[in-house]
């Protein structure tokens, strides 16, 4: 595992971000593991967040020439990253959505750079799709092409079939989907810590029960 993966679920648990116990998901599963980025909410948090977005997209070498956070979640995150690749020599444009269109000023759905090119999209983590189809839409009519989406977090949990949420937008959309960290890369650190050592079996369980085949 890359160091700075390693390092991005040290610094989850340290924000309480990624958290152990039992956790009801929305498919009424019982999860040994929670992780809510919604706790990455102050300022030196989210500059930390940016970074670790920005690392695991260059590692990745992602093609795209314009970066989109689709709202509400996805604009603090696009803006962070943003300033985080500049930081690194890498400046992007970006922009962002409204949820309603603006019939005023500017006016339109979309703030910020102009959606050109091949688009990236940056969002947290993908549960049902639908952030990412909504934007695949959007990035569509502005006649750009969807180009790829960074998450934080890959489950690599089953949905209602064989396939993980991931892996049904790989599908269906054709785009190639690059997290931070995955399952198995938490299951790796927890291998290596044995002050965790608690919540191995319990994730690795997890794992083999609603894991998808990757």
């Amino acid at each position: 595992m890359s160091d700075f993966r390693q390092a991005f679920i040290q610094f989850a648990i340290e924000r309480n971000v990624l958290c152990f116990g039992e956790f009801k998901t929305k498919a009424g599963r019982m999860s040994p593991y929670f992780f809510n980025a919604g706790l990455f909410n102050d300022g030196d948090a989210l500059r930390k967040l940016g970074q670790f977005y920005a690392k695991a997209i260059v590692d990745a070498e992602l093609p795209f020439d314009t970066l989109f956070g689709p709202a509400y979640k996805g604009i603090p995150l696009v803006s962070t990253i943003a300033i985080a690749l500049a930081e690194m020599d890498k400046n992007y444009p970006f922009c962002f959505n409204r949820k309603e269109a603006k019939d005023h000023g500017e006016g339109g759905v979309l703030v910020g750079a102009p959606m050109q090119g091949r688009v990236l999209i940056v969002d947290d983590v993908i549960s049902a799709g639908t952030s990412v189809r909504e934007s695949v839409e959007l990035i569509k009519t502005a006649s750009a092409t969807p180009g790829g989406v960074v998450i934080a977090l890959d489950r690599m949990e089953r949905g209602t079939g064989q396939l993980s949420a991931v892996q049904e937008v790989q599908q269906t959309h054709g785009l190639t989907v690059t997290p931070i960290i995955d399952l198995d890369d938490l299951v790796a650190y927890l291998h290596h810590h044995p002050e965790l050592s608690q919540h191995l079996q319990a994730v690795q369980r997890y794992r083999d029960q609603y894991g998808a085949i990757y």
